[in-house]
């Protein structure tokens, strides 16, 4: 699981970070909110946790900003502000969870563990389909028509990252870090590799889909529509 934290104040994002390493969370800590919105932007994170007050971009425009280009990660916004009002902003904005300053760092986990179980049954759960293409996550199993065909964990999550963004174009470096993870000793190439691994296994053309690579960016997986 990889988390996004977006927080200026070292005195508690340090602390934080280490936790959720401890407990075997990748974590990226960004200070601005700006870059952050960037980072959060790239689909690549599990959970996002948001302070509100932060330079560049307040926390809350940046909320707003990523629901409104349908970035749909699971946010736990972080404030000292603890009026209703407050609150009641930051989830109108879209926030999943609200966490108060101070908090524990054993609260905060807690949290961001109940998010991650929440929304990876929802993702488990929910089949993925596109055209005649369908996807089972949990068994590592794509199906077209009556065929089955078996996926390796690298093959699935592509084909999820792919079908879960379809008709988006994904660059190859938002690929790799999906699955392989930004600190991964594995080489950008993987995501070439394993996108031919992909096309050799499943026949795009009769499930009604194309898998087409986007020159010197990346992939898209889309629909084939008639002309």
């Amino acid at each position: 699981m990889r988390v996004l934290l977006v927080e200026d104040e070292r005195r508690l994002s340090e602390p934080v970070k280490y936790i959720l390493e401890k407990n075997k969370y990748a974590v990226d800590l960004e200070e601005n909110g700006i870059i952050g919105q960037d980072m959060a932007e790239s689909g690549v994170y599990d959970v996002i946790i948001l302070d509100r007050i932060l330079p560049g971009k307040e926390g809350v425009e940046v909320l707003k900003a990523l629901r409104a280009n349908h970035v749909k990660t699971p946010v736990i916004l972080v404030t000292a502000k603890d009026a209703v009002p407050d609150r009641i902003d930051g989830l109108n904005a879209g926030a999943d969870d609200y966490l108060i300053k101070p908090f524990s760092n054993d609260e905060l986990l807690a949290r961001v563990n109940a998010l991650t179980r929440r929304f990876e049954n929802i993702a488990v759960n929910k089949p993925l389909r596109l055209s005649a293409l369908q996807l089972d996550c949990k068994r590592c199993e794509a199906y077209v028509f009556d065929d089955t065909i078996r996926l390796s964990a690298q093959e699935t999550q592509l084909l999820e990252h792919l079908m879960r963004n379809q008709g988006h174009v994904l660059t190859k470096e938002q690929l790799f870090n999906k699955v392989w993870g930004f600190d991964s000793d594995t080489e950008l190439k993987a995501v070439e590799l394993y996108v031919f691994y992909l096309r050799k296994k499943i026949d795009f053309k009769k499930c009604n889909t194309v898998l087409e690579t986007i020159r010197g960016i990346g992939y898209c997986l889309k629909e084939c529509r008639d002309e």
